[in-house]
């Protein structure tokens, strides 16, 4: 059964096993994943995992260049297939390109629903914080996340080319 967890160290192996399906060193949108992140080793992986929690305390100043988050890994029992990020403001930046919502699905758990489920979950949470609306970008030629955006009532606003290529960038109520 597909659930929304928050990151937890007991899926080290779980996630790791995941990350090899996208491959080493592969950019996983909604992660929350940097470049140097140990993960590993299980004691860089508690690491990154608690800092993924400490990204969501808005008692603590959000890292130089990032705006607070919360993380949820999308699994089915203890296999991990994807990840999700709720962004609770927008900078510069994610106007441009990044958008409140970021996910990902491992390569393996694609075209099974997985990216429809995580997207209702956590735009219901942008809902219950007061987002509205969100927005949500994909890239121009993923016609999977085009789909699933439309699926929840994203309305195109734009396309453009930024720093991260090119972008569809849609509106979705939450409300």
């Amino acid at each position: 059964m597909l659930e929304l967890i928050t990151p937890t160290a007991r899926l080290h192996t779980a996630w790791l096993a995941a990350r090899d399906d996208w491959g080493r060193g592969v950019h996983q949108d909604g992660s929350g994943l940097q470049p140097d992140d140990d993960v590993d080793s299980p004691e860089g992986f508690a690491t990154w995992v608690r800092r993924l929690h400490e990204h969501a305390d808005e008692s603590r100043p959000a890292p130089e260049g990032l705006v607070h988050a919360l993380h949820w890994w999308i699994v089915d029992g203890d296999e991990v297939l994807g990840a999700i990020s709720l962004r609770l403001r927008l900078n510069d930046f994610l106007r441009r390109a990044g958008g409140h919502i970021g996910y990902g699905v491992r390569p393996s758990a694609r075209r099974r629903g997985v990216a429809t489920f995580a997207l209702g979950g956590v735009l219901t949470e942008a809902g219950r914080r007061g987002l509205d609306p969100v927005l949500v970008t994909c890239d121009v030629d993923n016609v999977a996340s085009t789909r699933t955006i439309e699926r929840h009532g994203g309305v195109l606003e734009d396309v453009r080319d930024t720093e991260l290529g090119q972008l569809r960038r849609y509106w979705i109520h939450t409300a």
